[in-house]
């Protein structure tokens, strides 16, 4: 089954504002695979694990879409998938590769219970976020925001990897790391970090 991948460097679960309480929820990105048949179709139309998108993709194409965290079969017990499919078709990739899923997921928030699915706003979403001088920072969850703190109190930066959880590192505006800023830009963040 053709996979309709979109290069997003972000990973697979995040951490965000919940849209019902404002605390931090986890959002999972939905995985999507093409309809390889129309034949097919029927069957994710009528699942209750699955839904069916249409895209533009050398011409109009369906997708069905998993929600991870949503699901009420975990892909772990999926069988009768139509001939070619498998569930396995639906696991996030071990890298930060996402099927076309257009930033649509999951959320579930442990503090009020909500789960459903929700369309992705990053970083206007994201649960560790500061505003410094105008300007937002940002971390996926908070293992990046600990490495983010790190890096902004550190006065001598070693190189960062490009790949990998702290390869966004690479991108974080000298406006949040020169000396006269450090102090109050690493207070910030930690006091969002308090908040999770």
């Amino acid at each position: 089954m053709t996979r309709p991948y979109e290069w997003n460097p972000m990973p697979h679960e995040l951490s965000v504002i919940c849209p019902d309480c404002s605390q931090c929820a986890t959002f999972h990105f939905a995985e999507a695979r093409l309809i390889g048949r129309n034949a097919d179709k029927p069957y994710f139309e009528a699942s209750k694990d699955f839904e069916v998108v249409k895209v533009f993709q050398n011409g109009w194409r369906s997708l069905a879409l998993y929600y991870h965290g949503l699901g009420l079969t975990g892909l772990g017990v999926m069988d009768d998938l139509p001939e070619g499919y498998a569930a396995s078709n639906w696991k996030h990739s071990k890298y930060w590769i996402r099927s076309g899923s257009g930033g649509r997921g999951a959320i579930a928030c442990g503090a009020c219970g909500a789960r459903r699915k929700h369309r992705l706003d990053w970083p206007a979403d994201a649960f560790f976020q500061i505003a410094f001088r105008g300007r937002v920072l940002w971390a996926f969850d908070r293992e990046t925001m600990l490495s983010l703190i790190d890096y902004v109190e550190a006065s001598d930066r070693k190189p960062v990897r490009r790949r990998g959880r702290q390869g966004f590192l690479m991108k974080v505006p000298t406006h949040f790391l020169v000396a006269k800023s450090r102090d109050r830009v690493a207070k910030k963040l930690r006091d969002r970090l308090r908040m999770a």
